[in-house]
This record gives C-alpha cells, structure tokens and sequence, in this order.
C-alpha cells in the first residue's frame, strides 16, 4: 500500500492506494499518529484508490478515529470503494465511520 498525506487548511488528508490488510495496517496507523503529533488531528483517509479491506485494515481505521479523537479532532473517511463499503457495512462499522463523496467534502460542514 502507498500512503502519502497533505495538509489542507483545517485538515489533513491521508491517500491511502492499495489494499488495507494485516501488512499496511501499521503502516496507516504510525501516519496518522505522525500527522497527530505534528498538530493536525482533523484527518480525512481517501479510499478512492483502497480497492480491498480486512479485518485488520478496519481495525486500524477505527484505532485511527480513536486516536483523532482523543487528540480533539477527529477522523473521516472519503471515497469508499464497493468492497470497502460492503466491509463497513457488513460490521456496522458504516455507522461509526460515515463516507463522503470526497476528502474536500468531509469537513466541509463543521
């Protein structure tokens, strides 16, 4: 998995290209405590080019909202593809991480 991030004016957004499994599962959670600790801990995880997602891909997103969150921000996700979703909604995880259209989007209300 390629990860690359960028910070945008109220937020960070992380784009995540590959799959999201037990290999690039650290990887994605040691970027975002990265992001966390240089001060951004609005953070949006581009999917758009995520085309599979396990177990241990949604556990790191869900260790990433928490660690968000506790640092006073928060943690969105955008542009979820097919199979991602069917794995959000299969766990109920659809409720807890709520998808965008697109990572300028996500923040875009608060």
């Amino acid at each position: 998995m390629d990860l690359s991030y960028e910070v945008k004016e109220s937020y960070a957004e992380i784009k995540a290209a590959g799959r999201l499994n037990m290999v690039s599962a650290p990887k994605l959670r040691e970027m975002v405590a990265d992001v966390i600790a240089e001060g951004t801990s609005r953070i949006v995880v581009n999917l758009e080019d995520t085309a599979f997602m396990d177990s241990s891909g949604l556990g790191a997103l869900i260790g990433c909202l928490k660690a968000a969150r506790q640092a006073g921000g928060d943690l969105r996700i955008a542009a979820v593809q097919p199979q991602v979703q069917m794995v959000l909604g299969l766990t109920s995880m659809d409720k807890v991480l709520t998808s965008h259209p697109s990572a300028a989007e996500a923040f875009s209300h608060d």
